[in-house]
Parts: structure tokens; C-alpha cells; sequence
């Protein structure tokens, strides 16, 4: 079931979202270990979320007025972060007395990465209906669904940390202003799936 859970997890991550550009833009801007710091805090708010799902979390925030203010919460925080990633390009922070956002160390970091992540809560409905088909279609017991959430969560760390070495390597041989166009790029698509998610049905 580990395995199982661990190919399904893969799949989910070729679907790149904003957690992944994120890795992959510290790593580039920071190095290797102060990435590995964010991939550390995904990894546990995904296996926070996965066990709420099936705990049945889901059932309570698919309710609509819970499901909006969720995503209104969502899309503030990626809006948030993209302006900050494309200000912090250029030595300019919104927030310049905000010791979380100063300059990076792995401790702040990875507080970062634990709310970009939990930015997103809707995530637990989409793991509630995914264990809803698996014991549906599978018949799976409590302890298969718990190895399956398991090998979800390393496909997790597995995927980001090969995305966390990529962009580690890339800084070695780019120059700063290519760095720079990479942050502001990888802003604008933050701010994007921030609008993406405050209209999606």
C-alpha cells in the first residue's frame, strides 16, 4: 500500500503547483539545505492534511460558507507571497520589520513553506474523496488507508527534494539578473493561483 500510495502521490506532484515553483526558487536563491527546509515543512502539513481528511475534516470544510472564507484565506496568502517574491527580487520587502520575512535561514523558511502550504486547506477535500474511492473501490482497512497516506507523503518529499537539487544547481551557473527574472516569474504565477483559487468553483 506504500507503494501504491507513493505512485498516486507522484502522479499528483507532475501537476505543478505553487509549493513546487516555490522550492525550486529558494533552492535557486538560497541553496540546496534552506530548501530542503521548505520541503520539510510541505511534507508535514500534507501529512497533517491527508490525516484530517481521514479523520472526515472534509465532510465539515465542503460546507459553502466554510469552503469560501477558506479560499478568500487562500487566495490572500499566494497574493501575498507572489508580491513579496517579486519585491524581494529587487531588495525591496513589504514588510520590512517582519523577522519572517528577512533574510532567509532555514528557521524562517521553513515557516514559510508551512504557510504557503496551508494555504490551501481544500487540499483535505480532495484527500477525503480520494480515501473515499480507495475504500469504495478497494475495500481498504484503516491500516491500508494510513500506509497509502503514508507513501502519498514520500512521494512528497521524494518529488521536492529532486526539484529542491535542480534548483540548487541552476544558481551555481546563472547569473543574478537571470535569478532575478526567475523571481518575479515565479511571483506572478503565485499571484495567479491566488486568483485562480478565489474564483474556482
Amino acid at each position: 500500500m506504500i507503494y501504491k500510495g507513493f505512485k498516486f502521490g507522484m502522479l499528483l506532484q507532475l501537476a505543478i503547483g505553487p509549493v513546487c515553483l516555490m522550492v525550486f526558487n529558494t533552492s535557486a536563491t538560497y541553496g540546496f539545505f534552506v530548501g530542503l527546509s521548505i520541503v520539510l515543512a510541505i511534507s508535514l502539513v500534507d501529512g497533517l492534511y491527508i490525516t484530517l481528511s481521514g479523520l472526515g475534516i472534509a465532510a465539515i470544510i465542503n460546507k459553502d460558507k466554510i469552503k469560501s472564507g477558506v479560499k478568500i484565506f487562500g487566495s490572500i496568502v499566494l497574493l501575498w507571497f507572489g508580491a513579496s517574491t517579486i519585491t524581494g527580487a529587487f531588495g525591496v520587502n513589504l514588510l520590512p520589520d517582519f523577522k519572517l520575512f528577512s533574510d532567509a535561514t532555514n528557521k524562517n523558511i521553513f515557516i514559510q513553506g508551512l504557510l504557503l502550504t496551508a494555504s490551501n486547506p481544500l487540499t483535505i477535500i480532495f484527500w477525503g474523496g480520494v480515501f473515499s474511492t480507495q475504500v469504495a473501490e478497494n475495500n481498504l482497512t484503516k491500516k491500508e488507508l494510513v500506509l497509502f497516506g503514508f507513501g502519498c507523503v514520500l512521494s512528497t518529499v521524494f518529488f521536492l527534494t529532486i526539484v529542491s537539487f535542480l534548483g540548487s544547481g541552476i544558481s551555481s551557473f546563472l547569473p543574478q539578473a537571470i535569478i532575478k527574472i526567475l523571481n518575479v516569474m515565479v511571483g506572478i504565477v503565485l499571484i495567479y493561483f491566488g486568483i485562480r483559487l478565489l474564483y474556482k468553483k
